[in-house]
């Protein structure tokens, strides 16, 4: 340790307060954090790429400074994909501030480890005051059946109005319209579920028609369209 000559000069005062740093709530306790290892929790972060072309939501479970699981999620370009595809990898298994200093690829996913980071440092975690937190796997009960991420694609013009594509239940088939011309409800397919059912043995025609619902008043509409052809 080298000291300036002004500072080598000085005289010593002593340090009275030497209380630590103010607790925080990890997964039902109180902590008072020193190390890496002293954080735990579950906890999600957004990022986004300098051009803002993607984005990114970062879950992970850490226990003991321990990333135990990782779910990361993509939105908006197709390279991200792949880019998440290798950080699932790299996560697990190392602390979380060697996660802040590892090339996760693709800078939208950097930046979720980023705010995620912020978060699970100052006890903001979605389990700050679960007892003992969430086990491992925890992580998956943000996706739908099938294991698919939560997507909502929706689109709009003065010229045409809008365009249901893709709801939480599933890809949008088709969308009713009053005599108005406004929207009422809409017909879709779980992917998920249908995807299982194949998978299972289940003909695709029939794996099809029995994941088809509607939803709102569907079946009331004057016009039914194809929001991706009409």
């Amino acid at each position: 340790m080298q000291y300036s000559h002004e500072v080598e000069s000085m005289i010593c005062v002593a340090k009275g307060a030497r209380h630590g740093p103010a607790p925080i709530p990890e997964e039902g306790r109180w902590v008072k954090s020193y190390e890496i290892k002293d954080i735990s929790g579950l906890t999600h972060g957004v990022g986004w790429c300098a051009p803002q072309q993607g984005a990114c939501k970062l879950t992970l479970n850490v226990k003991e400074g321990i990333i135990q699981e990782a779910l990361i999620e993509t939105i908006g370009c197709t390279g991200m994909t792949h880019s998440a595809a290798m950080a699932a990898e790299v996560l697990p298994g190392k602390t979380v501030l060697e996660a802040l200093n590892t090339d996760l690829v693709c800078d939208a996913i950097n930046t979720a480890m980023r705010e995620l980071f912020l978060q699970i440092a100052y006890g903001r975690s979605q389990t700050a005051f679960s007892e003992g937190g969430l086990p491992i796997g925890a992580g998956l009960e943000d996706l739908g059946k099938g294991l698919r991420s939560q997507i909502g694609t929706m689109y709009g013009t003065v010229a045409k109005g809008v365009r249901y594509l893709e709801m939480a239940e599933g890809y949008v088939l088709e969308i009713g319209l009053d005599s108005g011309s406004e929207v009422i409800g809409y017909k879709f397919v779980h992917l998920g579920k249908m995807m299982e059912a194949i998978k299972k043995g289940v003909d695709p025609k029939e794996a099809f028609e029995k994941n088809v619902g509607t939803y709102g008043r569907f079946a009331e509409a004057a016009v039914v369209i194809d929001p991706r052809k009409k």
